[in-house]
């Protein structure tokens, strides 16, 4: 069933080292872009994602509201990978001891706290897709070493 909810405002994107976070890694200097990700973000790809994302996600109507008291939609962050040509992104969760924590009180049981941290994974892949699919076209700019032996002479 179809999660009805409207998309809620994109995150702003801060300057962090996207290789702070577990569950990413970044191997080259790069710029990141986030300004303009954050642009695309806004001119609607935030919107479409959220969209196709409510359309199947297994988040029920009362995990999403514990998403929402606990901001943790304004926490997403979103950037460029230019080693690997791809949006990278971070997606909030709820920690492991979350039991030994008063987070919420609608907070009970680890279905609920796997159910919010996979649907948010899955927002944030949702967004990744469309961004690369419909808003971004860089590509990144490959320099040869001076030091190749030239093979055509």
């Amino acid at each position: 069933m179809p999660l009805d909810a409207d998309p809620p405002d994109p995150p702003e994107l801060e300057t962090i080292d996207p290789n702070e976070y577990e569950d990413a890694q970044v191997v080259d200097d790069t710029d990141y872009r986030r300004e303009e990700i954050e642009d695309y973000l806004r001119e609607g790809a935030w919107d479409r994602a959220f969209e196709e994302w409510a359309e199947d996600t297994g988040m029920s109507p009362e995990d999403y509201a514990i998403v929402v008291d606990l901001d943790l939609m304004e926490r997403f962050d979103f950037f460029w990978d230019s080693y690997a040509e791809r949006v990278g992104y971070h997606a909030p969760g709820l920690p492991e001891d979350w039991k030994g924590m008063d987070i919420h009180p609608d907070l009970d049981s680890w279905g609920t706290v796997s159910a919010i941290n996979a649907g948010l994974t899955e927002l944030g892949q949702e967004v990744c897709d469309v961004l690369k699919d419909e808003y971004i076209e860089w590509e990144t700019e490959y320099e040869a070493p001076d030091d190749l032996p030239d093979f055509g002479e």
